[in-house]
């Protein structure tokens, strides 16, 4: 990464560089990591260095970064649907040396049956909004984006931590995710997209497969999980 790039705001030791999508006040909520605040105390409330993680909904890339630069993990494989964000994550894990311990694909995870190849994502003005979701109609640019199946990436990848922020995408996802190599979940609901009942199953299937939240790190639309231990 060239000398020339121009820093921006700085995470917990993860330098961002400057991009279309910061503006002053996103920069302030970086600066003092409050920006995925909570994911991100989750994530490394709950990873060490013998794990492998798995995201999915990279966003800016800082969560992932901030997980990987602190962390230390084993590996983190990160994916991200919207295709504008690329560029600006791959920039910022150059920026901070972490090609080595993190990758990006720019793909949606799918655990139903019957997967596409691909599918329709609907990319707004605000990256915040961009989802595969469209309920209301809004106005937005649709892409087609590569599919790839959830189990098969959770085998190949060895993933026990899994960190999720996908703008509603996460009810489809949990019905049919076999959650069972993962010892650890932090996860961002957006009943704003599925409604409160969405959101309460959401946390059903988390508690049936096993996983408890932790108090400390956890509010009533971002939990922090562990799994259940046996006796």
């Amino acid at each position: 990464m060239p000398d020339t790039v121009s820093v921006a705001a700085e995470c917990l030791g993860v330098k961002v560089p400057a991009s279309r999508f910061l503006n002053d006040t996103r920069i302030e909520r970086i600066n003092a990591a409050r920006y995925e605040g909570q994911e991100i105390a989750g994530a490394l409330h709950v990873t060490g260095a013998e794990d492998r993680v798995l995201e999915i909904g990279a966003g800016l890339g800082i969560v992932g970064a901030v997980v990987a630069q602190n962390a230390k993990p084993q590996a983190v494989t990160s994916f991200e649907a919207n295709p504008e964000l690329v560029p600006e994550i791959e920039a910022l894990y150059a920026l901070n040396g972490l090609g080595g311990r993190i990758a990006l694909r720019n793909q949606i995870l799918i655990s139903a049956p019957d997967r596409p190849e691909s599918m329709p994502f609907h990319v707004r003005s605000s990256y915040l909004g961009s989802s595969l979701l469209n309920p209301a109609g809004r106005p937005s640019t649709v892409v087609d984006v590569p599919t790839a199946d959830f189990a098969a990436v959770c085998a190949e990848t060895g993933a026990t931590v899994l960190i999720m922020d996908i703008e509603g995408g996460e009810l489809e996802l949990l019905r049919h995710a076999d959650l069972g190599q993962f010892r650890a979940v932090v996860l961002e609901f957006h009943p704003e997209a599925y409604g409160v009942e969405g959101m309460r199953e959401c946390k059903a299937i988390l508690t049936e497969a096993g996983f408890q939240r932790v108090e400390e790190k956890s509010t009533r639309t971002v939990w922090t999980c562990l799994r259940v231990q046996a006796g």
